[in-house]
């Protein structure tokens, strides 16, 4: 079996458009939520969200690429751009290597309806333009950087909800220890326009604290009530150690395990068994113990049932081990499709500069988080291997696990 290496990485999110400003805002406790006045006229019960401009992509990529690109793959753009860059990845080299690509997508909500409401004023298809199909498709993200980037490798989306990012980076890691691709481009994007997060509205599912936005987001508190949608991009290249060595790549980390699960119960509401075995999969994938995880990157969402029986899974796997758990949620927000990929980065480079971001906003712990070593200041640590959970509706669970390289 061959090692899996991280030698790129790049990131779009509320937090940060590149990976400075992102480390420097999850040192200092900041926040990226805030409130979209859109989102009332459009009869939203919650108006919070992650803050987030759309790129400029005038000028940086022609007419006819744009042409193709959702929301969501504009941001992927951004984030893949910087972790090719990153990785010292040239189109030359793209070129002439096979590259491959999964990344998370799970909706592209604003092209289906802008491509709707275009036909429907004029009674006539024609209206929706060339590129309403490319932007349209769950595989826009895919599509699209495959073409730009020149990409020859396995190519294709992964729709599995919340779960979607970090799907695409155990496929990855799969697909190059088994020795079938040599690099591959890992991530997930998340659209953040009010098309895209009505129906999630329309749950109750959404925080409705609007007195303070950057409260809001109070992953495993008590007096949590619901979650704060956000979006953007987050990009991982992932590559064979060999291949790297030869090529002269900067190594970041180790991809060294990946677990998963599905529950098979209720389409919305999680369980603590299918989080559970998910982790430990992941551990024995790692050949690890418990004790050998110096930080659990949490899944939890700010929701009052997903943070409950993330609770409960991660005491039930760790026991009284006081592993330091926190969710990088309290900052961002929910990225959603995003999020798995995007929450290895802040692990990482939590790893790069020995620290522990904060759970910010846990003021008040449950019964169920009251169990855990939940971090609500940030916290000076050095961070060997980590683990980063991921959950989604439909039952959908990933976790994966990162250590420094030896």
């Amino acid at each position: 079996m061959k090692r899996v290496v991280i030698t790129g990485m790049g990131i779009y999110s509320c937090i940060g458009k590149n990976l400075e400003e992102v480390a420097n805002s999850l040192y200092n406790g900041k926040s990226g939520i805030g409130i979209d006045e859109n989102r009332y006229e459009y009869g939203y019960r919650s108006p919070l969200t992650g803050i987030l401009e759309r790129p400029k992509l005038k000028g940086v990529l022609d007419r006819r690429m744009r042409t193709g690109l959702a929301e969501e793959a504009e941001y992927a753009y951004m984030a893949t751009k910087a972790a090719l860059d990153h990785a010292n990845i040239d189109m030359d080299f793209l070129e002439n290597n096979e590259v491959g690509i999964f990344y998370g997508n799970d909706s592209s909500a604003k092209a289906v309806i802008e491509a709707h409401a275009a036909a429907a004023a004029k009674k006539d298809t024609m209206m929706m333009g060339s590129g309403a199909i490319f932007q349209s498709m769950n595989s826009t993200i895919t599509m699209n950087l495959t073409v730009i980037f020149k990409l020859r490798g396995i190519n294709m989306t992964i729709s599995a909800a919340c779960a979607s990012g970090s799907h695409s980076l155990g496929l990855g890691y799969l697909f190059i220890k088994n020795g079938w691709q040599k690099t591959v481009i890992c991530g997930g994007g998340q659209e953040t326009n009010t098309f895209s997060m009505g129906s999630f509205d329309a749950l109750n599912a959404f925080s409705i604290n609007t007195k303070d936005p950057t409260k809001a987001s109070k992953p495993f508190d008590k007096n949590r009530d619901g979650l704060v949608p956000s979006g953007g991009a987050a990009t991982l290249i992932l590559e064979d150690y060999d291949h790297a060595i030869a090529r002269g790549a900067n190594m970041i980390a180790e991809v060294t395990g990946y677990g998963f699960s599905s529950n098979g119960g209720h389409i919305s509401q999680p369980n603590d068994d299918g989080s559970y075995i998910a982790m430990q999969r992941a551990l024995v994938d790692a050949g690890l113990k418990p004790t050998d995880i110096d930080y659990i990157s949490a899944h939890a969402t700010s929701t009052p049932l997903g943070d409950m029986y993330e609770a409960m899974a991660i005491n039930k796997l760790f026991g009284n081990n006081t592993v330091p758990v926190s969710s990088t949620k309290s900052m961002t927000g929910h990225e959603c499709w995003m999020a798995g990929a995007s929450e290895i980065i802040y692990s990482i480079l939590m790893m790069q500069n020995s620290f522990i971001a904060p759970n910010i906003n846990f003021d008040t712990p449950d019964e169920y988080s009251a169990k855990l070593n939940i971090i609500n200041k940030t916290k000076e640590q050095k961070i060997n291997t980590f683990l980063s959970n991921s959950f989604g509706f439909g039952g959908t669970n990933s976790a994966i696990v990162v250590k420094k390289l030896e």
